[in-house]
């Protein structure tokens, strides 16, 4: 019985095998946990929730102002240039909402503002924050604010 040498050809396709190997399981453990470094980088330079005097300065740099209230809490009082969708409206009407602005979500107090946020970062608008205290605290604080439609 003869031993075969190994040669240096059996030796390449070798390490070609293994490195298809781990190129296939990076590929699975990518597609099993997903890339979240996006959602990470934007999400620390927008925090998840701003005070209303950061929310003012971000509406007066451009950030587009998304009030998830009620049309009928909108007619008592809002945000001068906001734009009303209700949240239980809202994954319906997200082609509303401009994808390349920071955007404020806002309700009466800040609670539905953060569910508001949420559904907008799972819809990857992940530079989206809520304020805090919502529009009471937005009055209370002397920003100014409108009535009706």
């Amino acid at each position: 019985m003869s031993k075969k040498k190994s040669t240096g050809k059996n030796k390449l396709w070798v390490g070609i095998g293994i490195a298809a190997i781990i190129v296939l399981a990076i590929g699975a453990v990518y597609i099993i946990w997903g890339d979240n470094s996006t959602t990470a980088t934007v999400s620390q330079s927008l925090p998840q929730e701003i005070s209303v005097d950061e929310a003012a300065m971000l509406r007066d740099s451009g950030a587009f102002v998304l009030d998830v209230r009620e049309p009928e809490e909108w007619v008592e009082y809002h945000i001068p240039g906001a734009t009303l969708i209700p949240l239980a409206q809202l994954e319906n009407r997200l082609n509303e909402v401009p994808a390349d602005q920071d955007i404020v979500v806002v309700c009466r107090s800040g609670n539905r503002s953060l569910l508001g946020r949420d559904i907008l970062q799972g819809a990857e608008y992940e530079n989206s924050t809520s304020m805090a205290g919502g529009m009471k605290a937005w009055m209370d604080a002397g920003y100014e604010w409108v009535e009706g439609p």
